[in-house]
């Protein structure tokens, strides 16, 4: 008799298809639970608050980083053995998102007055996930090399987005550029370790790190979106 919390790679293919649906729907719920939760962000935060959140070096170091510690906790609840807890850690990065995405929402809506640019990347972000999924689930490819180069491309990344909040300067298209390639290869990494690595119990903390990798790309497919507008 399995386990209640079999490794998925291990499972039956009953239990692995429940567990990829309920993985793949909690993704999708965050995802639209972020949508109502920046809806009411952006028609109930005033403008200065907003204005305030990028025209103020510290101010934006300061929400990196409880953005950071928010995330950190948020992860370790969702790998609770407490099904209460990981929903928690769920709900409580979706606000997250939502408030760090705050300011380039309204940026990308001023600068066509509409939504096209945040439909356009919403589009494209969906598009490359679905095609770095099928990559992984119709591949006997072994992505779990791909850690190191996440966690390296993750503190360089993190350093040059301090230094740039600190000294002024723009980090341009190309860093955008590497960061998709660094979410791509997030999403490649963590779609292969649900595969091989979590339980079938576990799909609320899958969920998470699927939808954080998702919200990386989405964030900086739009700003090389909005930096073809300016």
């Amino acid at each position: 008799m399995q386990s209640e919390n079999t490794i998925v790679a291990y499972a039956s293919e009953l239990e692995k298809a429940t567990f990829y649906k309920k993985t793949y729907l909690h993704v999708a719920i965050a995802i639209l639970a972020f949508i109502i939760v920046e809806t009411i962000l952006i028609h109930t935060v005033p403008m200065e608050w907003i204005a305030a959140m990028v025209g103020g070096k510290f101010v934006w170091l300061f929400i990196i980083g409880l953005f950071w510690l928010g995330t950190t906790l948020s992860e370790k609840m969702s790998f609770n053995p407490s099904r209460e807890q990981q929903y928690l850690g769920l709900g409580l990065y979706v606000i997250l998102e939502a408030i760090i995405f705050l300011p380039m929402i309204v940026i990308a809506v001023a600068l066509t007055n509409s939504a096209e640019l945040i439909t356009q990347a919403a589009i494209i972000t969906l598009f490359m996930f679905s095609g770095l999924t099928a990559v992984v689930f119709f591949t006997r490819a072994d992505f779990s090399f791909l850690r190191t180069a996440i966690i390296i491309g993750g503190f360089i990344s993190l350093g040059l987005i301090v230094a740039g909040a600190l000294f002024g300067f723009n980090l341009g298209l190309w860093f955008s550029v590497g960061m998709v390639i660094l979410a791509s290869v997030s999403i490649l990494y963590q779609t292969h370790q649900i595969k091989n690595q979590y339980g079938t119990q576990q799909y609320v903390g899958a969920a998470l790190q699927l939808f954080s990798s998702v919200m990386l790309l989405f964030w900086y497919v739009l700003r090389i979106l909005m930096s073809r507008r300016n």
